[in-house]
């Protein structure tokens, strides 16, 4: 993350990026790496006496459940947020997956959140709740709530949310170059 200017007169870089991480999903994604090695395991190596029927349901189980927890959590392993003139562009994991783009002009409001956790949102990840709104959640900590045009907020959770909300707030103001109304 660059270092951003601190004050209400400091210039806001046209880019402000930030990125939060979460290194215990690194533990789970040796978890799902090691199912996909149990799998293969037994594929290799069986001398299971039942049939192959019990034998591939096993091998296929493993590979599929390491497979899916794997990249389930190296999807939230963290969250890179872009913060341009335009829009709010949301990317996790390393390839990027799930994303979204929030228009500037869809964007009503932005609050600094001090403490959000995954217990609020029931995990880690891409979460919906109907009482709260949609999140991306990879570690406990300050996050950004942004809320929308059409009533609903968007929480994330970044390093440095303070200078983000800062930011957006500046790009929504009326006659600020970055405004879009």
């Amino acid at each position: 993350m660059r270092d951003h200017p601190h004050g209400e007169n400091a210039k806001h870089p046209d880019v402000w990026t930030g990125r939060a991480t979460n290194r215990i999903q690194w533990l789970l994604a040796l978890g799902g790496a090691a199912f996909m090695a149990l799998g293969v395991e037994l594929a290799v190596d069986s001398a299971w006496g039942s049939g192959i029927a019990p034998l591939v349901m096993s091998v296929v189980g493993c590979i599929a459940a390491g497979l899916l927890v794997l990249f389930g959590t190296l999807a939230f392993v963290h969250v890179d947020l872009k913060l341009d003139r335009e829009c709010v562009e949301v990317r996790c994991g390393h390839i990027g997956v799930p994303r979204r783009r929030i228009p500037l002009s869809h964007v009503a409001g932005a609050e600094f959140a001090e403490h959000v956790t995954p217990r609020q949102w029931g995990g880690w990840g891409y979460r919906w709740r109907p009482e709260k709104g949609t999140a991306v959640v990879v570690r406990r900590g300050e996050g950004i709530v942004l809320r929308l045009w059409d009533g609903h907020t968007f929480t994330i959770t970044v390093d440095n949310a303070e200078s983000a909300v800062s930011v957006i707030r500046d790009r929504l103001r009326p006659g600020s170059t970055g405004a879009l109304h």
